[in-house]
């Protein structure tokens, strides 16, 4: 029997999912990082353990890894040569390296039009409408990731510091920061200077507990993010669409924040982004007719 295999691989971990030509899942599997743009070798090698995983999830003989058609949706595949050069490193029968972000539209969408918002460390808009896909923004919190958790990471110190100095009022929320870093604003420069996007990240969780007592800063901060995020929808999303959904860590939160035009076309995604990978295996390697991918 011939088998397919989805792959969604990022920064944090991959996932391999063994299924049957009708996409039937048989077995999963999970590895180490997966982002192509970070460390190509890493990234291979953790894409086969996590497939290898997944034949033993689902007892069959990874012997039957040559015969494989996988879609993987990698972090870094749509940069430069990325996806041509681990494709050609794979074992694979058929192989469609993709962003991680087209695995998570066609999970969280199927193959319905609309538009999908990846809101985590950082942010990627992404909308398709009949054979049109669409991306916008995802270029790092430094020059974008509008709404993206290194994002308000990064604006919190800056209103907390704002505040130190008087320019702006404090609030509790500014206080606490200040508490954190030991009331030292040197602290909060030193840790801004050698953070990470995911170490701004981890500020993120006060900004929200705060807002739900409504604190200024933290609801101002907020509505900045919340109004960048409505300027990306304007944009990238057709009017004739109806099916929004919000994705990643931040996703949920956003929700309720929205105003009520796009509230009214907020939908669950469907399923996930391994879920996605192998709908479109499914589309891609076993339909009669495999022409739906568009990259």
């Amino acid at each position: 029997m011939t088998y397919l295999l989805g792959i969604d691989g990022g920064g944090t971990g991959c996932r391999a999912a063994l299924a049957d030509l009708n996409g039937r899942i048989l077995g999963i599997g999970k590895s180490g990082s997966a982002n192509v743009m970070t460390d190509m070798d890493m990234a291979r090698g953790n894409i086969m353990d996590a497939t290898d995983a997944a034949f033993a999830s689902a007892g069959i003989d990874k012997s039957h890894v040559g015969s494989l058609s996988a879609v993987l949706g990698l972090a870094g595949a749509n940069v430069g040569d990325n996806a041509a050069n681990l494709k050609a490193s794979l074992p694979f029968k058929d192989a469609l390296v993709l962003s991680d972000g087209l695995i998570a539209l066609q999970g969280a969408i199927g193959n319905n039009d609309g538009t999908v918002v990846i809101l985590g460390t950082g942010s990627l808009f992404i909308a398709r409408e009949g054979d049109k896909v669409q991306f916008a923004g995802g270029w790092g919190f430094k020059v974008g990731d509008l709404g993206g958790g290194a994002r308000l990471g990064r604006h919190l110190l800056e209103e907390t510091l704002l505040a130190y100095d008087r320019f702006r009022p404090a609030s509790e929320l500014t206080q606490a920061v200040m508490q954190r870093y030991e009331n030292n604003p040197h602290n909060i420069v030193r840790f801004a200077h050698a953070a990470t996007p995911s170490d701004f990240g981890t500020l993120v969780p006060m900004i929200f507990d705060y807002a739900a007592v409504e604190d200024a800063v933290a609801l101002a901060i907020l509505q900045i993010a919340i109004d960048q995020i409505e300027q990306g929808l304007d944009t990238i999303m057709s009017a004739r669409q109806t099916r929004l959904s919000l994705l990643g860590g931040l996703g949920p939160l956003y929700e309720k924040r929205l105003s009520a035009r796009y509230q009214e076309k907020l939908q669950k995604p469907l399923n996930d982004a391994l879920a996605g990978a192998v709908q479109l295996a499914v589309l891609n390697f076993a339909s009669k007719s495999a022409e739906y991918i568009h990259v």
